[in-house]
């Protein structure tokens, strides 16, 4: 547990530093999903940085592709391609834009933005998965704001008819999203209630930047064997950097900096 604390203090400072540089991005809802991609990419998934696109990986989607800050970190820690490359988030010609590229840059599984079209494609990943009787499994991670858009529901109501046990989502509930509470917005509330009535395995996740705890609840996950799982997570928007903590503002901007240092300190080993 210790080294996955270490590993996620890593991915966060990773996180501001790049959004820094580049003076745009997406840290808040980068951040609150830390420990989920931690947990995914170091303990949970079959995955090989030297070899990106081996058939038997296990794939992962990342649905709130804005967050691509984390899905870049994590990738890089692992070995994905060089962490230089993260000092040239969303600059022109560079392997890392805005949102993932499945066709530029080492362990994206797929191209992902428009909200809603992610999960769409995973549940896609994992039917055919199951037609063709792979044995890998499909993770997908979705936005609380997203989950607000028609699509992910006509996905979840397929994923449920086809009985896609081989994939699990993940619902990254930091209550914000770019307009400002999803109460305020359009309330997605009670999200679990909607996953069950689909036909989903629900579980929900008191505390999802606890590695404990969605350990604990990915394991429950895994012995549910004729139905997809999502894991619903409450976390903390911006979390690690105080400043930034259950703060709308910091959605999609970055920080100058003077910011930047305030939270590498505040991240420090």
């Amino acid at each position: 547990m210790e080294n996955l604390e270490k590993t996620a203090k890593g991915i966060r400072r990773d996180i501001v530093q790049m959004i820094g540089k580049a003076a745009s991005g997406h840290p808040g809802g980068s951040l609150s999903s830390v420990e989920i991609l931690t947990l995914l990419y170091y303990e949970k998934m079959n995955v090989d940085p030297t070899d990106p696109r081996k058939e038997d990986r296990d794939r992962f989607v990342l649905s709130k592709g804005h967050a691509a800050p984390v899905l870049y970190a994590t990738l890089a820690s692992k070995g994905f391609f060089p962490k230089e490359e993260l000092g040239h988030l969303r600059q022109v010609g560079a392997m890392l834009q805005g949102h993932p590229n499945m066709n530029d840059t080492p362990g994206v599984d797929m191209s992902t933005g428009s909200l809603g079209q992610g999960i769409s494609a995973a549940v896609g990943m994992a039917l055919g998965a199951k037609i063709s009787g792979a044995k890998w499994h499909t993770y997908a991670l979705l936005g609380d704001g997203e989950i607000e858009e028609g699509i992910v529901w006509e996905a979840a109501m397929a994923a449920a008819h086809y009985g896609l046990s081989n994939l699990t989502a993940f619902v990254d509930n930091n209550n914000l999203q770019i307009d400002g509470a999803i109460t305020d917005v359009m309330s997605p509330y009670p999200i679990d209630e909607k996953f069950a009535a689909f036909g989903w395995n629900v579980i929900d996740v008191e505390d999802g930047n606890d590695f404990a705890q969605l350990r604990e609840a990915l394991s429950l996950a895994e012995k549910c064997t004729d139905k997809p799982s999502v894991l619903v997570c409450k976390t903390v928007k911006g979390k690690g950097v105080s400043y930034m903590e259950n703060q709308v503002g910091w959605h999609g901007k970055g920080p100058n900096a003077e910011q930047v240092a305030v939270a590498l300190k505040e991240l420090e080993d």
